[in-house]
């Protein structure tokens, strides 16, 4: 599986756009402009190869003293988000510190893409949430036990609950990969990638796409309606075919 070149973006909402077929299909709008290379990473240096990105530019009031001599070590200004896109070591050759990377020199329409992000946060959930259980029957004699997560305990032996057991827990906030999604259009004069797909996180989150390392392009299903013909030779008949001459006697 080789490692492809990414961008980071910010997760804006959802719209929908028409194919070429007629067929409206739902999409999430990424903005993924404005990404900036502070640095290279090396394998003679560091021991490994990649890039390391910057994404949405940080006021100087906000910036503390070490990340500001970073930053102007690399000659680039302040970057919120900061993130390393693992490349083989030809790749990161191609790429020099302050430069700013456009839409389509990373990726092309209709391009298989991983997107990885935060999930949304849900709190603190119970068992039928959180682990998809069934819950209890809802029927005469149960009361106040419709959503609990039964017994957890072993009794004398082993006289503990066993690790994993599946409990009532915080849910969400976890960093989430899905991956062969559809990128159905690059949109250059607004800087934003059309994803067809669930793109982790909620909106304004920010996300890193990159592409898929299991395929290279999206095949998508053809919903065109062939003429069916039937193979009963009675229903063929009627649709039309030569009727056969009768025998001779």
């Amino acid at each position: 599986m080789a490692l492809k070149m990414g961008l980071l973006g910010k997760k804006l909402g959802m719209t929908q756009v028409f194919l070429a077929d007629g067929n409206r299909c739902p999409v999430t709008v990424v903005h993924a402009g404005d990404n900036v290379v502070v640095n290279v990473r090396t394998p003679d240096k560091h021991g490994y190869a990649a890039v390391q990105l910057g994404y949405a530019e940080k006021p100087a009031r906000l910036v503390n003293r070490p990340d500001g001599g970073y930053f102007k070590k690399q000659g680039v200004k302040a970057q919120r988000v900061l993130r390393e896109v693992r490349v083989p070591a030809e790749v990161a050759a191609k790429y020099q510190p302050g430069q700013v990377l456009k839409l389509s020199d990373v990726f092309k329409a209709g391009a298989a893409i991983d997107v990885t992000g935060t999930s949304k946060g849900k709190g603190y959930q119970g068992v039928m949430k959180l682990h998809k259980m069934a819950g209890f029957v809802n029927s005469h004699g149960t009361h106040e036990f419709f959503r609990h997560g039964g017994s957890v305990g072993c009794r004398m032996t082993p006289g503990r609950v066993h690790k994993g057991k599946r409990m009532s827990s915080h849910m969400g906030t976890d960093q989430k990969t899905i991956q062969n999604l559809e990128l159905v259009e690059i949109v250059d004069s607004e800087n934003v990638l059309l994803i067809r797909g669930a793109v982790p996180g909620a909106n304004n989150d920010f996300v890193l796409v990159r592409g898929a390392i299991k395929k290279d392009a999206y095949k998508r299903r053809s919903y065109e309606i062939k003429e069916q013909v039937s193979k009963n030779p009675m229903k063929a008949s009627k649709a039309g075919a030569p009727a056969k001459a009768p025998a001779k006697k």
